[in-house]
Parts: structure tokens; C-alpha cells; sequence
């Protein structure tokens, strides 16, 4: 080798970029969004620990119902097809979206499946028209309808949102932990909530969430990397300590306890089992389209709320709040609800709980691929995943609610009435109603009306008028007799 040859110099990187994986990264562009590896594996982990509940809670809602013949979903194929739909679904929006957003079963859809679908037909029905609805979801993304809708949305709504999530994910903490909870009709009280079960704060699994919480904000503070990933593992060891030595009579759906069998056979006998149009044979077609139309708001609002919040908070989104891509994004989450209706796990969508990931540094598809292989390994480990109990998981949804609320108040024009107060109820309703499509519902409606009264209806999208009337005759759905 000639000794006058150049030297190479390598190429500078970009600012705040992390070191570079190959094709890895170029694939999900992780140095591009100044991320690293580290920094995806542990957004990856926080998200799943973050919403592995739901493998325990999803059956619990669905397989405590029956429907009109009686007959009860069977809790391990729940599971089951829980863990599965949720599994593939993240994969699928990590590889073809490249956003951390994960998937699973919703808890607003799977009440309205067991609730009102369910009594009045079979169970293949009921998850047949949520089938459906998954294929109208992807119908309106493949004709630009949603995206031109989540466009539609004002800069000010759009931060609202964000918050009003940040704001409804530390409700779900706080209740879940069982650090505030609902007031029994009994009591003949207007307060719906209380500290604690019975007006203050006693047992064990509350100082483990309270500790939790210090703990993850204590770490936040010193901008410790892995900080929210750290207080689930610590306190789930705390858990598992306090849990064999006071022997705590109840920690809620999940008991801190290391299974004596922590492999456990899938049971795939519910994947499959739907009948498309049987429903409408049941209820008649102008109800049975209205249950579609039921489950289709209830997704396609939710998975709104919850991508947009989430993306802003991962900074994906331009200067004028869009995010690049958001049809990719938009079509696999359309593609999910149609997959957890063909699995009888109710519609999948997009998890609010991924802010804990976005909370840990990730920033692509590539956390997606380590939450969805979680989910897929607890196919065979679910006693495993579900030792975690709520109170050491749930201290990530406070502290990212609030890392949420305070980056975005800001951003809003507060000297705007026609614009602060839509904001102001669609935050406030999102935990109030405990319903991300409440919160946005009744935001867009304050937000046309009050356009309209200023004299300023030509600023409103056309868009905006059309969603805000598709939400209006929903919530007077009741009163005109339709549901």
C-alpha cells in the first residue's frame, strides 16, 4: 500500500445523532430521527410493560359476557388471541409505519362489543361487524378521507388533543393503581371519585405505586437514560418482595408472583370464528349498520387522538403539526381493527400507552418490532408478561402525561376564544368522559359553533363541518330512539 494515499476521513455526523446500524438504520432511519438502538430497545420494552394488561383485562371484559345464545368466550383463547392480534398488528405498523406506536385490543371497543353487540347475536357476528368496520377504516384511508380529516384539524385542537391525552393517561394511572377510584352509586354522592378505596390512601400496592411514581419522576429529573424502564423493573421486584412477605390479599388483576409454570400452550381455537353479515340478520340492517357505524367512530377517533398525540410527542410531525407518511400509519391501524375482529379479540387500535416508549427515546418503528416480539413470546410465557402488576407499570403513565401536557399548553393561542376554548373542552372531556372520542367529539363541535357565531365560518375546513355533524347526530343517536 502506497503510504502518499489519502487517509479517508469519515463522513461528520449529523448533530444529536446516535451512532449508525447499518441497514437497520437506514431501514427505520433511527440515527436520521436522533435516535439510538439502546434507546429503541427500552421505548420497546416500556411500551409493553406499559399495556401488557391488556392480555389480562381484554378477556376479562369480553369472556365475562354472553351473547343472545348464551354462550361465553373462553378466557385462554382470549388470551390467546389477545397476545396474537396484538403481537402482529405492532410488528405491522413498526415494519410498514416506522412509527413507535403499538397495537392492541381497545378497551372502549371491547365494551361496546361484549355490551351491546354481543346480547342481541352470536359472538361471530357481533366480531364480524367489527370486521367491517376495520374494512371501512381502510376504504376512507385508501380514498384520502381520514388523512384529509386528521388535516382538517387546527394547529391549537391538534396540541389539545395532546394534552387532553396526556391528561386521560394520568387518570388511567391513578385508577389503575388504585390511587383514586370511583365512588359506588351507594353512596349518594355527586363526587365521582375518591382517594384511595374508601377516601385515603392504605395498602401495600398503593406504596408501590407511590413509590413508583417518585421513583420515575426522581430519575426524569436527573435525565437518566432508561429511567421509566428502571421504576417498572424496580418496582415489579419491590412487588414480588412485598407480595411473598406481607402476603397482600389483592394486588387487582395481576399478583407480583413468579409462576410455578411460566409456559403455557396457545389456544388459537377463536381465531377465524366470524361471520361477516350474520348480525344483520339478527338486529335488521338499519341497527346492524348503526353497530358498525357504533365500532367505526369509536376507532377511527380514538386511533386519531392517540397517533396524532402520540407522533407530536415523538416529534414525527412537521412545522404545521402533519406527520409524513400518516397513510401508511392510518392503513395498518384500519387493518388492525379488522384483524382483531377476525381473532375475536375485538378491534385492535392504537395504544395510548406507547407514550411510555416515546417517554424512554423511541422514535421508530424499530420499538414496535421489540413490543410486538414481546407480545409473541408471551403467546408461551403470559404468566410471565402478566406478573407485572398495574401499580409498577402505571407510575410511566403519570410521569409521561405530564412530560406530554407540559410540552404542548404552550402551543396554544390562548387570546383566541374560538380556538382556547374547543381546546379547553377537548382536554378536559378526554379524562372527564374517560374516552378519547368524547374528548374530540365534543371539541370539534365547540369549535364550529363557536367559528360560526364569531362570523368566521369560511376559516372552518369543509372537513370539520362534516366530521362535527357526523358527531352530533351520534351523541343525539339516544334521543332519536337508533341505538
Amino acid at each position: 500500500m502506497s503510504s502518499s494515499a489519502p487517509a479517508k476521513v469519515p463522513a461528520p455526523q449529523q448533530p444529536g445523532a446516535g451512532p449508525t446500524y447499518g441497514a437497520l438504520d437506514r431501514f427505520f432511519r433511527i440515527s436520521e430521527r436522533g435516535s439510538t438502538l439502546p434507546r429503541e430497545v427500552r421505548g420497546g420494552l416500556a411500551t409493553f410493560f406499559a399495556m401488557a394488561y391488556i392480555i389480562v383485562l381484554n378477556p376479562i371484559i369480553l369472556g365475562s359476557a354472553k351473547d343472545m345464545y348464551g354462550h361465553q368466550l373462553d378466557n385462554g383463547q382470549l388470551v390467546t388471541a389477545t397476545a396474537l392480534t396484538a403481537a402482529l398488528t405492532t410488528l405491522l405498523m413498526g415494519v410498514i409505519g416506522n412509527v413507535p406506536i403499538a397495537l392492541a385490543a381497545g378497551l372502549g371497543v371491547n365494551s361496546v362489543v361484549a355490551l351491546q353487540l354481543a346480547p342481541r347475536m352470536s359472538w361471530p357476528d357481533a366480531m364480524g361487524m367489527v370486521v367491517l368496520a376495520g374494512f371501512v377504516v381502510m376504504l376512507l384511508v385508501a380514498t384520502g378521507l381520514r388523512e384529509r380529516v386528521m388535516n382538517a384539524v387546527p394547529y391549537g385542537l391538534r396540541k389539545a388533543i395532546s394534552i387532553g391525552i396526556g391528561l386521560f393517561i394520568m387518570l388511567i394511572g391513578l385508577v389503575d393503581a388504585g390511587f383514586v377510584s370511583r365512588i359506588p352509586d351507594a353512596a349518594q354522592t355527586t363526587v365521582p371519585l375518591q382517594l384511595g378505596g374508601d377516601g385515603h390512601l392504605d395498602g401495600w400496592p398503593v406504596l408501590v405505586f407511590v413509590l413508583g411514581v417518585l421513583l420515575t419522576l426522581a430519575l426524569i429529573v436527573r435525565k437518566v437514560s432508561g429511567a421509566i424502564l428502571i421504576s417498572i423493573v424496580a418496582m415489579t421486584a419491590l412487588a414480588v418482595v412485598i407480595n411473598a412477605v406481607a402476603k397482600v390479599p389483592s394486588w387487582g388483576l395481576t399478583t407480583p408472583k413468579w409462576p410455578g409454570n411460566p409456559v403455557a400452550s396457545p389456544d388459537f381455537g377463536l381465531i377465524g370464528q366470524v361471520s361477516l353479515f350474520g348480525g344483520f340478520g339478527k338486529v335488521g340492517m338499519l341497527t346492524g349498520v348503526l353497530f358498525v357505524f357504533t365500532v367505526l367512530l369509536s376507532c377511527f377517533f380514538d386511533a386519531m387522538g392517540t397517533i396524532m398525540g402520540v407522533s407530536d410527542e415523538a416529534k414525527l410531525t412537521d412545522g404545521e403539526g402533519q406527520m409524513p407518511g400518516i397513510n401508511r400509519v392510518l392503513f395498518v391501524d384500519g387493518l388492525a381493527v379488522a384483524a382483531g375482529g377476525a381473532s375475536s379479540s375485538s378491534a385492535t387500535t392504537a395504544f395510548v400507552e406507547s407514550t411510555a416508549g416515546v417517554g424512554e427515546g423511541a422514535r421508530t418503528g424499530l420499538a414496535n418490532v421489540v413490543t410486538g416480539g414481546l407480545f409473541a413470546v408471551a403467546l408461551f410465557l403470559t404468566p410471565v408478561a402478566t406478573m407485572v402488576p398495574s401499580q409498577a407499570a402505571t407510575p410511566a403513565l403519570v410521569a409521561v402525561g405530564f412530560l406530554i401536557m407540559a410540552g404542548s399548553v404552550k402551543e396554544i393561542d390562548w387570546a383566541d376564544y374560538t380556538i382556547a376554548v374547543p381546546a379547553f373542552v377537548t382536554m378536559l372531556m378526554m379524562p372527564f368522559t374517560y374516552s378519547i372520542t368524547n374528548g374530540i367529539g365534543m371539541g370539534f363541535i365547540t369549535f364550529v359553533v363557536l367559528r360560526l357565531a364569531a362570523g368566521r365560518g369560511r376559516e372552518v375546513p369543509g372537513a370539520m363541518y362534516v366530521v362535527s355533524a357526523v358527531f352530533a347526530f351520534y351523541y343525539l343517536m339516544p334521543a332519536l330512539g337508533l341505538t
